[in-house]
């Protein structure tokens, strides 16, 4: 059975920086790719980004592009999530998935999330 081990999360002021790591074990992993998602207090869980593991495209949401980075290292099993110019809106628990083979969009595998908090 995959699991997804979450590392990073933390503090920081408004205009700082924090990254995330997702370490994949366990099981075969086959994933066709890892995303991350958040989820602040009273709002549902929204998609922040995603890469595809062989060719390294990725996808963000509006509200991070230009301030967020998506990284892989698939020697290793690992994603990352390099987050700039932080705001307050970025405060949320940050989870990150991994999908099954062949889907971009499904999700099976889920990691227990980090806290990341933003303050002014």
């Amino acid at each position: 059975q995959v699991q997804l081990i979450e590392s990073g999360g933390g503090a920081a002021q408004v205009g700082g920086s924090l990254r995330l790591s997702c370490a994949a074990s366990g099981g075969t992993f086959s994933s066709y790719a890892m995303g991350w998602f958040r989820q602040a207090p009273g709002k549902e869980r929204e998609f922040v980004a995603t890469i595809i593991l062989n060719s390294g495209t990725t996808f963000y949401a509006n509200p991070v592009k230009g301030r967020f980075t998506i990284s892989r290292d698939n020697a290793v099993n690992t994603v990352l999530l390099q987050m700039d110019s932080l705001q307050v809106d970025d405060t949320a628990i940050y989870y990150c998935a991994a999908t099954r083979p062949r889907s971009l969009s499904q999700y099976d595998y889920w990691g227990q999330g980090t806290q990341v908090t933003v303050s002014s």
